[in-house]
């Protein structure tokens, strides 16, 4: 089985992160197989960085030759998932949804710890049209941007547990979800310190998209994620100069 796992960001060290993240949690026999995109913003923390990953993300996918089983779109609160669903015959999952789904069977209430307190709208609208915000308890902010989690991983670790643990205290969360992709392999030392379970969504993502895969399933194509039907697009892709 082979899986692409897709960073919504154009820094490389990010894509490797996952990768790793992505490769620990996969079976024996999975190939896991890390992109980049080729433009986009180095972070995403916004609505206009979201949307341009969106179509960065599509076009990686849609650039890449070699057959694939899966792919994992690595953004937390990310546009574009359903594009790919649309384009693609295989299944797609989205970190974000892989995330709180799993969460909801380890207990009643689950909290997103995140980045910046701006991408904390884009989480939760993620979560309502994916109908998974009933048992949101909330979605809290480190206050860290993206790539700082790389520059100071001890201060990225402070300030991570540090929300998490006012989710379970103050919020009444049972279970956390680490709400970036850059903050893969940081689980354990959030479970030191609040004693419940915490969902890595790339982790979570691939053993979804594994599942998938085994069942023999993928996205209906009947309706919502129909094919886009064959027309002509304008000025695409767009020539820079």
């Amino acid at each position: 089985m082979r899986i692409l796992v897709v960073n919504v960001n154009t820094t490389q060290s990010i894509t490797d992160a996952i990768g790793k993240q992505a490769a620990g949690a996969a079976s024996p026999g999975t190939e896991i197989v890390p992109l980049t995109p080729a433009f986009g913003a180095e972070s995403v923390e916004g609505n206009y960085e979201s949307y341009l990953a969106a179509v960065a993300v599509m076009e990686a996918v849609r650039a890449h030759a070699e057959p694939y089983d899966a792919v994992i779109q690595a953004g937390y609160g990310e546009h574009g998932r359903e594009g790919l669903q649309e384009l693609l015959d295989v299944p797609v999952v989205d970190i974000t949804e892989a995330a709180a789904s799993t969460a909801q069977y380890l207990g009643r209430r689950y909290s997103v710890v995140t980045t910046l307190d701006r991408t904390v709208p884009l989480i939760e609208e993620r979560l309502a049209v994916a109908g998974l915000s009933a048992r949101c308890a909330s979605v809290r902010a480190s206050g860290l941007a993206v790539l700082e989690l790389e520059r100071d991983e001890q201060a990225a670790v402070d300030a991570i547990t540090e929300q998490a643990a006012r989710a379970v205290e103050d919020d009444r969360a049972e279970v956390i979800c680490l709400g970036c992709g850059g903050m893969a392999g940081l689980a354990e030392r959030v479970v030191e310190r609040t004693g419940v379970p915490v969902v890595d969504g790339v982790a979570a993502a691939v053993t979804v998209a594994e599942s998938l895969v085994r069942l023999g399933l993928s996205t209906s194509k009947v309706r919502t994620y129909a094919r886009p039907r064959p027309k002509r697009i304008v000025n695409w892709p767009p020539r820079v100069g």
